[in-house]
């Protein structure tokens, strides 16, 4: 049996006495948490006073059942064409961004939450929860503030477990976060979350692991670290019709070092997702913004998740830019080159 602090330990000193509550840790949910910045206990951290919420739930539970389930229908708009077009995301999906530092994950993920203003002016809301898992306390502010300007706080909640909080806290964070979107799917409403980022939620379980001296495995990861991410991304799903036709779609952002993406937490949830959305430094620096790679990026759930317009209109994007990509590599080497190719390379060179 292991022990672990969620706060500050200066208080703790030898001979306290230590009580049990009987209690599972459970967190505030309800639309009441709309507009507010929470920790990982959901304790407010906008200094707004305490949530007028009667309601709680478990911070772990169990995934909705197959029978409970349906198939990904809906269209979840983002707002950035390349991932509406190429790589669609459907409302229950769980896609994954993944990409090295500073290439442009977060700024995807904050396109999506300023994108849901218009469904939720529209009646048919997408509930935002946005979990910050070991960043800096100046970035999540600023991300607060950008999302209160553009009035986008009133449909979304922000879980902070910044990087001087304990690392106990740093592995709760996505789990309570989940536990306030939940709330929303179980009770016929749309919800999304955005997890940023796994990888530092992975270090930090490493952390809480080798401090209870369980054996390491690779990487010097705990043996359960899939399990881990897998009982949270199973959480997120369409619900059946008769169970209330609410969905929970499921963002994770992980982080690469030097674009491995076949490194161990990646390849992990990578296998658990419905798909990722694969950004490059090399684009990034070349000016293409997302900084999408559009062959290494997937949506298994493709165009069931698109409109019918947009389906259309998109059906033969990705071939075209294969071959764009395929006939720029050998057009460096010559210089007179026939019309055809001359006019797909142009054409490439547009849609990217």
């Amino acid at each position: 049996v292991g022990i672990v602090v969620f706060g500050s330990d200066t208080a703790i000193k030898e001979g306290s006495n230590v009580t049990r509550t009987g209690a599972i840790v459970a967190v505030t949910v309800g639309t009441e948490m709309l507009g507010r910045v929470v920790d990982a206990l959901g304790v407010p951290l906008d200094g707004k006073g305490e949530v007028a919420s009667g309601k709680s739930r478990r911070v772990e539970a169990k995934a909705p059942g197959i029978i409970a389930r349906k198939s990904v229908h809906e269209p979840m708009q983002t707002g950035v064409k390349a991932v509406d077009s190429l790589v669609p995301i459907g409302r229950g999906q769980r896609e994954l961004i993944i990409g090295d530092r500073q290439t442009g994950k977060t700024a995807i993920a904050i396109d999506l939450i300023l994108n849901q203003k218009r469904p939720w002016r529209e009646h048919d809301p997408v509930y935002c929860v946005y979990v910050a898992i070991g960043q800096k306390r100046s970035t999540v502010a600023q991300l607060v503030q950008i999302l209160s300007e553009q009035m986008a706080m009133a449909y979304s909640i922000v879980v902070a477990a910044t990087a001087s909080d304990p690392a106990p806290l740093q592995f709760l964070a996505p789990y309570s976060g989940c536990a306030m979107g939940e709330y929303f799917r179980d009770n016929g409403m749309h919800a999304a979350i955005i997890y940023d980022d796994l990888s530092k939620q992975a270090v930090a379980y490493r952390q809480m692991s080798l401090l209870l001296r369980r054996p390491p495995g690779r990487e010097a990861f705990p043996g359960d670290v899939f399990y881990l991410h897998s009982r949270l991304l199973e959480r997120a799903a369409k619900r059946s019709d008769h169970t209330g036709a609410g969905s929970f779609t499921a963002l994770p952002v992980i982080e690469t070092q030097a674009g491995d993406v076949s490194a161990y937490i990646p390849t992990n949830v990578i296998s658990i997702t419905d798909g990722q959305i694969c950004l490059e430094t090399e684009l990034f620096y070349r000016g293409i913004r997302p900084a999408i790679n559009v062959g290494l990026s997937v949506s298994r759930v493709g165009s069931a998740a698109q409109l019918k317009a947009m389906k259309q209109l998109c059906g033969s994007l990705k071939l075209e830019l294969a071959q764009y990509r395929e006939v720029a590599a050998f057009a460096q080497f010559g210089s007179d080159l026939d019309a055809a190719t001359q006019s797909l390379l142009n054409r490439g060179a547009r849609l990217t």
